[in-house]
């Protein structure tokens, strides 16, 4: 039973503290970064709606892999096993979460309008753990980036060296 209280704890600091969590749906496809607030006992999310973040692989009823990780220094604190209920906008449940939610908002197009824009557009889940803490791995689990188009690496310019040389002999 204290154990069981202690992962609780454990949970709900470190989703208050984190602003940031890793999810893996029940579809088992990479985990991923979400933003979240942690409001009566479960870590709430929106998204699925234009210029909202995607919740792929997280269905009502179904099951999610949870990591939170550190604020400051962006580790792994806790793992855990949560169940996935989507909330019927309109509902109790789904005004207080949308409060939430909304203080927590950056940068949103529409400001006072986006609790509308999110009954119409997107999904408000709660995620609630369910079960104990997993352990921690042995290894890091780091994975390779998803592809994606919107990559900006290209080779540095041959130039670019010798400009840089230049500002620190001028800055001293």
């Amino acid at each position: 039973m204290t154990s069981e209280l202690l992962d609780r704890a454990l949970i709900e600091e470190a989703s208050k503290k984190s602003g940031l969590i890793w999810v893996r749906g029940a579809d088992a496809s990479a985990a991923r970064a979400l933003w979240h607030v942690w409001h009566e006992g479960a870590v709430c999310l929106v998204g699925d709606g234009p210029g909202e973040q995607p919740l792929q692989g997280l269905v009502d009823g179904g099951t999610a892999e949870v990591t939170v990780r550190s604020k400051d220094k962006g580790g792994r604190l806790v793992t855990f096993a949560a169940t996935v209920a989507e909330l019927p906008a309109g509902s109790a449940e789904w005004e207080a979460a949308v409060a939430e939610l909304k203080g927590k908002r950056l940068n949103a197009p529409d400001g006072e309008e986006m609790p509308a824009r999110w009954s119409r557009e997107c999904r408000v889940l709660r995620l609630a753990p369910a079960g104990s803490v997993a352990p921690l791995p042995d290894s890091s689990l780091a994975e390779p980036p998803v592809p994606t188009p919107a990559t900006t690496r290209r080779p540095v310019p041959a130039g670019l060296p010798k400009l840089l040389a230049k500002r620190r002999k001028r800055r001293r």
